[in-house]
C-alpha cells in the first residue's frame, strides 16, 4: 500500500510538472493562432491541402508560438507577480525555474524551425521563427514596458501564422495573404485593449503602459472603435482579392457590423463615464468569436464555391 501510494504521488507530481510546462506555452493563445492558419491553407490550396502538410504546419506553428510564449513568461516573471491575471503562472508559483523555462522555450523554437524546414519549406520556417523573435524582442523586451503602442506593433507577431499557412501551401506570399495578415493585425488592438480595460489597475501597478492603464476610458474606446472599423473594411476588401464568395462576404459584413456595434456601444458608455468591466469583457469575448467565425467562413466558402 505504501509503495502504491508513493507511485501514485509520483505520477501526480510528474503530471503537475508536465502541466506547468504546457502552461508556459499559453495553449489558448496558440489555439487561436492555429484557427487562422488552417483556413488560410484551405484558401491558398483552393481546397483541402494534404493532411500531412496540415499537421506539419500546425504542429510547427504551435511549437514556435509556444516557445515564444514561454520566453515571454521568463522575461515578464517580475510583472506577472504583481498582476492578478498572471499570478498563477508557473514561474510565479515556482513550479518551473527560469532556467528550465528558458531551455524549454529555446528547445521548442529549434524544434519548430527544423520541423517546418524539413516537412514544410524554408519560407514557412523563417516566417515562424521571425514571428517568435519579433514577439520576444520587439514586443516583450522592448515595447511592452515603454510604449502605449506596445500591443499595436507587437501584435504583428500574432498575424504571421497566416503568412506561414499561405507559404506552406504555395511556397511564396501573395496579396490575399497580406490582407489576412492585416485582418489579424487590426483585430489585435481592440481584442487586447478590451481585456486590458478590466485589468487596467494591474497594468498600472506593474508599470506597463497598456493604453487602458494610462489613457482615459474614452480615448481607449475611441481607439478600439477606430481599429474595429478598419478591420471590417479590410475583411470586406479581402473578398474580391481572394475571390471569396457570398458566404464569406455575408459573414464578414454581419460579424463585422456586430463588432462595430459593440465597440460603438463601449465608446458611447465611455464618453458618459458609464463603462464597466463587463462591457469591455463582452467585447473581448465577442472578438474571439468574431475571428473564429470569420476564418471558418473563409475556409467553408472555398468548398461551397467548389460545389457550385
Amino acid at each position: 500500500m505504501v509503495t502504491q501510494a508513493l507511485a501514485l504521488r509520483g505520477v501526480r507530481t510528474y503530471g503537475a510538472r508536465v502541466a506547468a510546462f504546457v502552461a508556459l506555452t499559453k495553449p489558448r493563445i496558440v489555439e487561436l493562432l492555429l484557427v487562422t492558419t488552417l483556413p488560410t491553407m484551405v484558401l491558398a490550396q483552393k481546397g483541402l491541402p494534404p493532411i500531412g502538410l496540415i499537421l506539419a504546419t500546425l504542429s510547427g506553428g504551435a511549437l514556435a508560438a509556444g516557445g515564444a510564449n514561454a520566453t515571454n513568461m521568463v522575461i515578464d516573471r517580475d510583472i506577472d507577480k504583481v498582476m492578478r491575471r498572471t499570478g498563477h503562472r508557473p514561474l510565479v508559483t515556482g513550479q518551473v525555474t527560469p532556467r528550465a523555462a528558458a531551455l524549454f522555450a529555446a528547445s521548442l523554437e529549434v524544434l519548430a524551425f527544423l520541423e517546418l524546414w524539413h516537412f514544410v519549406n524554408l519560407l514557412s520556417a523563417l516566417l515562424a521563427g521571425s514571428a517568435a523573435l519579433f514577439y520576444v524582442v520587439v514586443y516583450t523586451a522592448w515595447l511592452k514596458r515603454r510604449s502605449t503602442q506596445n500591443i499595436v506593433i507587437g501584435g504583428a507577431a500574432g498575424a504571421v501564422p497566416v503568412l506561414v499557412g499561405w507559404a506552406a501551401v504555395t511556397g511564396s506570399l501573395a496579396w490575399p495573404a497580406f490582407l489576412l495578415f492585416a485582418i489579424v493585425f487590426l483585430w489585435t488592438p481592440p481584442h487586447f485593449w478590451a481585456l486590458a480595460v478590466r485589468y487596467r489597475n494591474d497594468y498600472a501597478a506593474a508599470g506597463v503602459p497598456m493604453l487602458p492603464a494610462v489613457a482615459p476610458a474614452a480615448q481607449t474606446a475611441r481607439s478600439i472603435l477606430g481599429y474595429t472599423i478598419a478591420l471590417m473594411a479590410v475583411s470586406v476588401a479581402l473578398a474580391p482579392v481572394a475571390h471569396a464568395g457570398p458566404l464569406y462576404l455575408a459573414v464578414a459584413v454581419l460579424s463585422g457590423a456586430i463588432f462595430i456595434g459593440l465597440a460603438a456601444r463601449l465608446h458611447w458608455l465611455a464618453a458618459r463615464r458609464r463603462v464597466a468591466d463587463r462591457d469591455a469583457m463582452t467585447l473581448f469575448t465577442y472578438s474571439i468569436t468574431y475571428l473564429t467565425i470569420l476564418f471558418v467562413a473563409l475556409g467553408c466558402d472555398v468548398f461551397v464555391q467548389r460545389i457550385h
